[in-house]
């Protein structure tokens, strides 16, 4: 009983669908037939063009573009026409300020034979100068490279004295400042600065006071009077 029902079932739906795809191709066939009658229907106007004779513009008109009134349009038509164009050949040639502005632009990107030579000589020369200045100048600079090296190498040894003479310096205030006060003191501490510019101002009294003993001792030293010349 199952297997009948699902039978007829699918008649059923088979049957639908033989009816959708009928009404679809009647649909299909119907606008096809209505496209045709559309275009088969279509008759456009002709154009109106004057093939027989050339088009030649009015250049007293205000409807003429401009460009159709230019001496270069007119050689086009003169070139296209001949001279059914209306157009005077002497027209077309250029007047004596373009001619000479021909021949200068003419001069300046195709030159002559000889002055392209003398170009390319002048070039090579002015080439060769700047070669031989570039060679003096390395050369210059390698003789005055070894010089260079011992001078580099001097500052920098003068460099690390100077900074482990620093770094002596600095240790050796940090252990007096532990010394006096008890702890070890901050560098950047007011204390720590105050004790620094106080040193210095005795050192700087001490190297005072020993250039005045010096000073002093050299003008009490007695003077040696010459030793005779020999006879």
């Amino acid at each position: 009983m199952a297997a009948s029902m699902l039978c007829r079932r699918a008649a059923v739906l088979c049957r639908t669908l033989q009816a959708i795809s009928t009404s679809n191709t009647v649909l299909f066939a119907n606008s096809q037939s209505g496209l045709l009658l559309q275009t088969a229907s279509y008759n456009p106007k002709p154009l109106k063009l004057n093939l027989r004779e050339p088009y030649i513009p009015d250049k007293n008109s205000e409807k003429t573009p401009e460009w159709q009134k230019t001496a270069r349009y007119d050689g086009k038509l003169f070139g296209r026409y001949g001279s059914a164009s209306g157009i005077d050949p002497a027209s077309l040639w250029p007047s004596h300020e373009e001619l000479d502005k021909i021949i200068a632009e003419e001069n300046e990107w195709h030159p002559p034979l000889e002055v392209m030579l003398k170009n390319i000589e002048a070039k090579e020369k002015l080439e060769t100068e700047k070669r031989l200045a570039k060679e003096k100048l390395i050369a210059a600079n390698m003789a005055k490279m070894p010089k260079m090296i011992a001078d580099w190498r001097r500052e920098k040894h003068e460099t690390k004295r100077k900074l482990k003479e620093e770094k002596a310096r600095r240790a050796k205030l940090l252990a007096e400042a532990r010394e006096r006060f008890g702890y070890a003191v901050d560098p950047r501490s007011p204390k720590f600065l105050e004790m620094v510019a106080e040193m210095e101002k005795e050192e700087k009294k001490k190297k005072k006071l020993m250039k005045r003993r010096l000073k002093e001792e050299q003008a009490t030293a007695p003077v040696t009077p010459p030793a005779a010349a020999s006879s």
